[in-house]
Parts: structure tokens; sequence; C-alpha cells
């Protein structure tokens, strides 16, 4: 498989799995700190790399009077202060072509949101800025579908490329993950990561917001990691039901250490890096 490098981290071959983590929307300096810090805290222990990630601008909400974050300018520097403060590689999402030189200058990542997975100037923009691409799967698209995907970045002169899972439309305001897809996508010769948190959203399932359904994350994160996904996306806050949002569908923070070292031992375990002594049998 071919790996994908960003700043210091290593996704693909069959590596220990990346954890991608931070609130949906950088809400504050203060936020921002607090989850960066406990992210750090958390891997460090733990053993596995960390890529930060937030968003300053989320374009795509249920109702006009959404939060959205604090724009590009702001939300930019926020990522560039966790990036020099704790040498950690940042990712943030972007909705537009002119959005994407900007956030090149930041970030080690650029994200394409699920909704716009098809949007062929926008992926030929992040991918022209050299840095690598993680594209969400849309909700509308089947696995094998994403090989377009992959072409218009790769045929953009950028071969880092990362596919990442977050589940599929399932009737109305509803998700299913499908693994198979998470399968099916690594044998395009890319890394796959699996979105556990929003996976379990429930998409305006509040009428003017999104729902969610937490209690499922951890089951699909474990599920992720068996079946041997190069990455995992969790949005973290320390409160969820005050978030600003995707509350519902977000991981509490204290809940986080317990789940990586579940994770941890599952991929590693997959991935077949531990070794046991032979059972002796006895006659």
């Amino acid at each position: 498989m071919h790996s994908v490098e960003a700043g210091n981290v290593v996704f693909g071959d069959d590596r220990p799995l990346v954890l991608i983590a931070g609130p949906c929307v950088a809400e504050s300096v203060d936020l921002v700190q607090e989850i960066a810090e406990n992210l750090v805290n958390v891997t460090m222990a733990h053993g596995i790399d960390l890529v930060f990630k937030a968003s300053y601008d989320k374009a795509n909400r249920t109702s006009i009077d959404s939060f959205r974050g604090p724009g590009i300018d702001e939300g930019l520097a926020l990522l560039e202060r966790v990036r020099t403060t704790y040498g950690i590689p940042v990712m943030t999402d972007i909705h537009d072509v002119s959005e994407a030189l900007p956030a090149a200058e930041v970030v080690d990542i650029i994200q394409i949101p699920a909704f716009l997975c098809r949007q062929t100037d926008l992926l030929v923009a992040a991918a022209e800025t050299g840095k690598p691409v993680n594209v969400k799967k849309g909700q509308f698209m089947a696995p094998w579908d994403m090989e377009n995907v992959i072409r218009k970045v790769r045929e953009s002169g950028n071969g880092n490329v990362i596919l990442t899972e977050r589940g599929t439309s399932f009737g109305y305001n509803n998700l299913v993950v499908d693994m198979r897809s998470l399968a099916v996508m690594r044998s395009m010769d890319v890394p796959v990561v699996l979105d556990a948190t929003h996976s379990v959203q429930l998409p305006g399932g509040s009428g003017d917001r999104s729902s969610g359904q937490r209690q499922y994350v951890e089951h699909l994160a474990r599920a992720g990691a068996a079946v041997g996904i190069d990455g995992l996306f969790l949005e973290v806050h320390p409160n969820p039901d005050q978030a600003l949002c995707d509350g519902p569908n977000a991981l509490d923070l204290a809940d986080l250490p317990a789940l990586i070292s579940q994770v941890k031992e599952i991929d590693a375990l997959v991935k077949k890096r531990v070794t046991a002594d032979p059972v002796q049998l006895v006659a």
C-alpha cells in the first residue's frame, strides 16, 4: 500500500493506526488548547501518533442559525498555535477553491468534506497544494466509486490520498457503516480511516440540527480496528452536551483513554505485531 506522510506521522503500510481527533469546530482558544493538550497526553501515554483536527467553518449545517465557527483567519491561527505548541500535525476541511492555498500554509493535511467529495475543482485545488488530501466518502457514495475521486487527486499531481469512511445514508435521518467498505477502499492502494463519530450521526435528526448516538462510537471504533484501518477519526469534547457543533455524536474526552487502549490492542493483533510464546501441549 502507498503510505502517506503528514508531518511526523505516517499512514499505511500496516503501521500502527493513527488517531485523528479534535473538536468539530474550533469553538475558542481555551477549548482548542484544552482538547489538544489532553489528546497529546493520552496518545503519548499509549504510544500512538496523533493528528489534531478542527474546522474553522462548518459550511454544511442543518439550520441557518447553526454555529459555524470562527472563520478562516482565526481558525487557521488556532490550528497553527496547536501545531507549533505541541509539535503535531494538524488537519482542517475546506469548502471552496479559494480556501485551499491559505489552509495549505498552515495545515499538514487538507480534508474534503463528504458532501463535496465529487467536486472536481475543489479536489484539484487541494491536490495542487502538494499537501496530503483526506477525502471523506460521501454518504451517497459506494466505496468502489471513490476510485474516481482518487484519480482526480492523483492526476492533479498528488499521490498522497487518504479516504475516510463516515457512514452511508440508510433511509431518512440515519447512517450505517458497511465494514466491507473499509476493505474495498484499502484495496485501492490508499490508507483508509474510519470516522467513528460522524458515522453515528443522525443527519437532521433533531429538526433544525443533527442528532447522534454516541453510545455506539466505541463499538464502531473497535470494529474498524478489527478490519485493519490505518487511522481512527474521533470528534472529542470535554462536555459533548454543551458542544456548539455535533455534540450528540462526539466522544467525551474522559472516555478516550480506555477506548484508545482497546483499539491499540486490536490494531496490533490484526496487524500481527503481537508475539506470544508458543502454547505447550500436554501429552
